[in-house]
C-alpha cells in the first residue's frame, strides 16, 4: 500500500513540474515567437536543457506538448461558440471569430505553431530549431476531424452524410487557417469584415440543411 501510494505521489509531482516547465516554454514563445529555443524555455525554467529533455524526449515532444495544450484550449474555445443559444448564422460567425480571436490575441504563439521559418537563426552556430513543419499538419487535421464530427452529430446532411461532414470539417479548417494566416500578417481588413465575409461564403448549402436531434444543445 505504501508503495502504491509512494508511486502517486512521483505521479502527481512529476504531472505538476511537467505543467510548470509548459508554463515556462510558454512565456518564452510567447516573448520569442518562432526564435524560441530548448536552451531559452530550460533557462526560463531554471533548469538545465538534458533536464528538459528527460521529461519530453526531444524538441518534438516539447512541440508536441506545447501544440496540444494551445490546441485543446482552441477546441474547448470553439466548442462554446457552437454551443451558443443563438441562430446558426451567428453560431458560425461566432465559431469563425474565436479562431481569429485566438491566433489575433497570441500571435507569437501562433508563429511558434505554424511559421518556425519566420524566425530562424541560420547561422552555422545557431542551434537548431524545432522541426515544427513536421508536426503542425497533425495539428490542423484534429482540428478539421473534430468539427467533421461536430457537424455530422448536428447537420443532417443527407445521403453519406458522416463523409461529406468530414470534407466540409477539413474544409473549413482549411480556410480559417488560410484566411487567418494571410490576415494576421497585414490585417487588411477588419476581424468583423473578414469573419462577415467568410461566413457568406459558408453560407450556401449550410443555410439549406436541417438540424440533427441534439440533446441538450443547437444544431450547428
Amino acid at each position: 500500500m505504501e508503495t502504491a501510494r509512494s508511486s502517486e505521489r512521483q505521479r502527481t509531482a512529476a504531472e505538476r513540474r511537467r505543467r510548470e516547465l509548459l508554463e515556462a516554454a510558454d512565456r518564452v514563445v510567447l516573448r520569442d515567437g518562432p526564435k524560441a529555443s530548448m536552451n531559452a524555455i530550460a533557462a526560463e525554467a531554471g533548469i538545465t536543457k538534458p533536464i528538459l529533455y528527460r521529461h519530453f524526449g526531444d524538441k518534438g515532444g516539447l512541440y508536441r506538448a506545447l501544440a496540444k495544450r494551445h490546441t485543446d484550449a482552441l477546441l474547448s474555445a470553439l466548442r462554446a461558440a457552437l454551443d451558443a443559444p443563438a441562430e446558426r448564422r451567428a453560431r458560425v460567425e461566432a465559431t469563425l471569430d474565436t479562431y481569429l480571436a485566438a491566433i489575433e490575441a497570441r500571435p507569437q504563439v501562433y508563429r511558434f505553431l505554424m511559421h518556425p521559418a519566420d524566425g530562424a537563426d541560420a547561422s552555422p552556430s545557431a542551434e537548431q530549431g524545432f522541426d515544427v513543419g513536421r508536426h503542425s499538419a497533425p495539428l490542423l487535421r484534429r482540428l478539421g476531424e473534430e468539427l467533421g464530427q461536430v457537424i455530422v452529430e448536428r447537420v443532417d446532411l443527407g445521403p453519406d452524410s458522416e463523409q461529406t461532414a468530414r470534407i466540409w470539417g477539413h474544409g473549413i479548417v482549411g480556410m480559417m487557417h488560410a484566411a487567418g494566416d494571410w490576415w494576421l500578417a497585414d490585417r487588411p481588413c477588419s476581424r468583423e469584415r473578414l469573419v462577415s465575409s467568410l461566413a457568406d461564403l459558408l453560407w450556401g448549402r449550410l443555410a439549406e440543411a436541417g438540424d440533427r436531434d441534439v440533446k441538450g444543445g443547437p444544431g450547428f
